[in-house]
């Protein structure tokens, strides 16, 4: 049984809505591209703090990832939403955003590249203890995160939620230095069941530290309210489960605190 019920998430949505956190848009860069990030804190906290990294769904920078960020920033966190795209690029159509998707997937150096940039930005914040940091992503951002994870990145956490498994790069015995999360759907058409046996073979031959939760009965992009609605109007098989986002965020900061004690 999900340990936070439907109605206790869906007063904390309501009371992120309305809760006042520092928002800064920052810029940034990787190479050429110019990236904009959305950076969260709550500035009446002293001295430094975790920092957590957020990376977006498939649409891109939306007020979604930004939301997440000031999530984190009420509970004591730095956060930073991160641009993958560059030029805060967002998609409107599911077309759009999986051609801005493939473009980062197709070259992971470049992805690793700019990941790169987003920590590094995030761990020159005055409010961030550089030697406690962690990165959740959504869909794309779930995918992206754990490859990172699969090469070593240093991150204290790494969290997935409702993000792709396969990889071209399965991580090697050792090279993982993250302790790892995955919540899954169950009924996620995107992630087959050949997919999450992989991927758990993949985490036992490479030793890694990680825990996979499937949620039986749920559909991909479960911790999106707007899920819905996007649904609907593009006849995807999405939907949002209010106990699925509740447990699965509260696993996550168990795992935070019990890795930034």
């Amino acid at each position: 049984m999900f340990r936070l019920t439907a109605i206790f998430i869906l007063i904390f949505w309501s009371s992120s809505a309305s809760a006042e956190v520092v928002g800064k848009e920052l810029t940034y860069r990787h190479g050429d591209v110019v990236m904009q990030g959305y950076l969260a804190y709550d500035d009446a906290i002293d001295g430094k703090r975790p920092g957590v990294l957020v990376v977006h769904e498939w649409w891109g920078l939306n007020t979604y990832a930004r939301q997440r960020a000031d999530m984190l920033a009420r509970l004591g966190y730095t956060a930073l939403a991160v641009d993958m795209y560059g030029d805060g690029k967002t998609a409107d159509h599911p077309e759009d955003a999986g051609k801005f998707a493939a473009e980062v997937k197709q070259d992971m150096a470049v992805a690793r590249a700019r990941f790169r940039a987003a920590l590094d930005l995030l761990q020159s914040q005055a409010s961030v203890d550089r030697g406690k940091t962690a990165a959740i992503g959504y869909c794309f951002g779930g995918g992206l995160v754990l490859e990172m994870a699969r090469t070593g990145v240093d991150l204290d956490v790494v969290a997935s939620f409702h993000g792709g498994l396969v990889t071209a790069n399965p991580a090697q015995k050792g090279a993982m230095k993250s302790r790892i999360l995955v919540f899954n759907g169950a009924a996620d058409p995107f992630v087959k069941p050949e997919q999450v046996v992989a991927f758990k073979q993949e985490m036992d031959a490479a030793g890694a530290d990680y825990r996979f939760i499937d949620y039986p009965g749920v559909k991909h992009s479960f911790t999106n309210p707007d899920a819905g609605k996007f649904a609907q109007k593009f006849n995807l098989p999405l939907q949002y489960d209010a106990a699925a986002d509740a447990d699965s965020w509260q696993t996550m900061l168990d795992a935070f605190e019990s890795a930034f004690r």
